[in-house]
């Protein structure tokens, strides 16, 4: 794939929000892998690239604030963060630590108050960015936790900075809009989630799932992930989108696919999901970049590449391009931590408008050794069998046409704006 391809245009502005402290974040489930993604940002010369065009550093390193308990309270409960925040614990009682999820996947660890207050003040400091006209794009590689609830941790996640971004991004300003046919009108601004993880986005989902309701909404989320029985996260909701289920939601969608979805797969959905994107029209894109579906990660379910037509890459490469809303990258999955920091290093310079090769070299840095044996920043695919047949695409096919004329009817003619 050409770099023409994937160019994001000169006039793309781009943010990378990092710091020390969350690159030697102690997270159980990715120890050191922040650390590796960043540390490969660095080698390859990300954070000075300049663009010849005009002189200006193609990214903005910020560092991030903490979220306040304030911030964090617009969505959690305080009793979970009253827990969670707390340094003293000693996490003895099981009750409350079964109650407030840390056990099993997700286990209380050193300094997990700092942690959550840290990755919630990332994804909202890349928030700020957005809505102080600072960039076009902010890319927050610690965030992405889509599985933290309300009021418990859940999938590895201890706070649900997705759901926070969202809900600061829609109390945006009103948006002009206009259009060849009528005069400028204003509405409210709308704010599309895509999640790419092999995962379901459940809390995500959940958080703004509304059956109920006939009105319009501000808010749309979109899971493309894989399910079966056992797999996690367990949720009526991660089914494929169904307008004929009384449950239905067009605001709150998903397209599962089957084990060894590949590039092939994922170029045929793209202009179901693009088609979504357009009826939808938002004024914001946050897109979790969950790297678990590609081939070599031991969660070994999808068989995606970085590279060539239906990538990530070339996924990437179209929201960025073609999509006219202001974006947030956020991370997500990816337990090959080598494999996740290519596959960031990879989207960022997507991101800057300036695609690095896929083929290049690692540069020499010191954890060039978790790179062998290809030592190269791709992802190539595996051996893995795409599962997912032409009839089930044909069906996916026609149950998303339904789905944008269930949405396009909510969005005309519903009766208000949630």
């Amino acid at each position: 794939m050409g770099d023409s391809e994937l160019s994001a245009g000169p006039s793309s502005r781009a943010v990378y929000v990092v710091s020390e402290e969350l690159a030697s974040s102690s997270l159980p489930s990715n120890r050191n892998r922040s650390f590796l993604v960043h540390s490969l940002a660095t080698a390859l010369g990300l954070f000075k690239a300049v663009n010849p065009d005009n002189g200006q550093k193609y990214l903005r390193v910020l560092r991030p604030r903490r979220a306040t308990t304030r911030e964090l309270l617009v969505y959690h409960t305080r009793d979970y963060l009253e827990y969670a925040l707390n340094p003293s614990r000693d996490y003895q009682d099981k009750s409350q630590i079964a109650e407030f999820g840390l056990e099993d996947d997700c286990p209380p660890f050193h300094n997990m108050h700092e942690y959550i207050q840290l990755v919630a003040g990332a994804t909202l400091t890349a928030v700020d960015a957005l809505k102080d006209d600072i960039c076009d794009v902010a890319i927050c590689w610690d965030g992405g936790r889509h599985h933290a609830q309300k009021s418990k941790a859940s999938g590895f996640c201890y706070v649900a900075d997705c759901v926070l971004a969202i809900l600061a991004l829609k109390k945006q300003p009103a948006i002009v809009t206009t259009d060849i046919d009528t005069l400028p009108a204003t509405r409210k601004p709308r704010v599309m989630y895509v999640d790419l993880d092999v995962h379901f986005s459940d809390a995500v989902s959940q958080a703004f799932y509304n059956a109920s309701s006939m009105a319009s909404s501000q808010i749309l989320t979109l899971s493309i992930h894989y399910t079966s029985p056992g797999f996690f996260p367990p949720s009526f909701l991660s089914d494929l989108s169904n307008p004929d289920d009384p449950a239905f939601d067009p605001f709150t969608l998903s397209l599962p696919l089957k084990a060894g979805a590949s590039n092939r797969t994922f170029a045929r959905i793209w202009p179901i999901v693009n088609g979504i994107e357009n009826t939808f029209d938002p004024d914001f894109i946050v897109i979790q970049c969950g790297v678990d579906g590609l081939a070599g990660d031991p969660v070994a379910t999808w068989n995606w590449c970085l590279d060539g037509e239906g990538s990530l890459g070339s996924w990437l490469g179209k929201m960025l391009r073609q999509w006219r809303g202001k974006k947030l990258l956020l991370g997500g999955g990816g337990y090959n931590s080598a494999n996740a920091a290519r596959a960031w290093a990879y989207l960022t310079s997507i991101a800057m408008g300036n695609p690095l090769p896929p083929d290049m070299d690692i540069p020499e840095h010191r954890t060039l050794p978790l790179y062998q044996p290809s030592f190269t920043l791709d992802v190539p695919a595996g051996n893995m069998q795409d599962e997912n047949s032409e009839e089930y695409l044909l069906e996916v096919e026609r149950r998303f046409q339904r789905v944008r004329e269930a949405l396009n009817f909510r969005l005309t003619c519903g009766t208000g704006s949630l």
